[in-house]
């Protein structure tokens, strides 16, 4: 079974420094149809104004992930953490018994486009932590890379779900497959470009939700860039 959630019909939130587009319901913006899926509960795609950004603010038993399509992300905790997240790293925050953090536009000049994944941990009450990785684009390009798993797998960011996260390049004409266990379930957001997912034509800001497939198929139509959610 296949869902497409096209960018068009979701939540959109406009503030001047900032435009967010909901994949699910957040904030003032509910859809019963689109609650999260599986253990994906946040989908958030935001662009953030030169030097603005969110200033500090809390969150707890949940693993977020931010991943930068262009610009720069400063980050800063309450853990000391501070740092720069930009296009080809991937950032995980577990949240757990409680994190403050702030997240802004690194830039004065030129615009912040990021989405942000908020994923429900299996279990409540865990350690807060942090994580940043860089994952080359020789290592995405025309494959699919596990950027975040369960166990940490490949060098990827260790998230406390049964989840694996892959991300992957594609040019014109490039044709891809990820197998599906039984049971299991898959979430692909188009980042950018245009892409036929198991048959279905989507484009940049489309979701597709994936059951009872034995695989996700990917034929990139033009430059793409695309995220994978493996899901119980």
């Amino acid at each position: 079974m296949i869902q497409v959630r096209r960018a068009g019909e979701r939540g959109h939130a406009q503030h001047g420094w900032l435009e967010s587009f909901h994949t699910f319901s957040f904030a003032g913006y509910r859809d019963p149809r689109f609650q999260g899926f599986r253990a994906l509960r946040v989908l958030n795609e935001d662009r953030v104004q030169p030097g603005r950004g969110f200033d500090p603010h809390g969150h707890r038993d949940m693993e977020i992930l931010s991943y930068v399509v262009e610009g720069a992300l400063a980050h800063r905790d309450d853990m000391g953490h501070g740092s720069v997240v930009r296009p080809g790293e991937l950032q995980l925050m577990h949240a757990g018994t409680g994190i403050t953090h702030s997240e802004y536009n690194a830039s004065t000049t030129g615009l912040l486009h990021f989405l942000q994944i908020w994923i429900v941990p299996d279990a409540r009450g865990l350690e807060p932590g942090y994580e940043q990785r860089a994952f080359p684009e020789a290592e995405r390009r025309g494959a699919l890379r596990l950027v975040a798993s369960r166990d940490g797998a490949d060098g990827s960011l260790r998230v406390h779900q049964d989840v694996a996260v892959l991300a992957t390049l594609l040019a014109p004409g490039d044709d891809i497959a990820h197998a599906l266990a039984p049971g299991r379930h898959a979430w692909l957001q188009v980042v950018r470009g245009a892409l036929e997912v198991n048959g279905a034509a989507v484009a940049a800001g489309d979701g597709v939700a994936l059951s009872d497939e034995p695989a996700v198929r990917i034929a990139a139509v033009d430059d793409a860039e695309v995220l994978l959610l493996d899901l119980a």
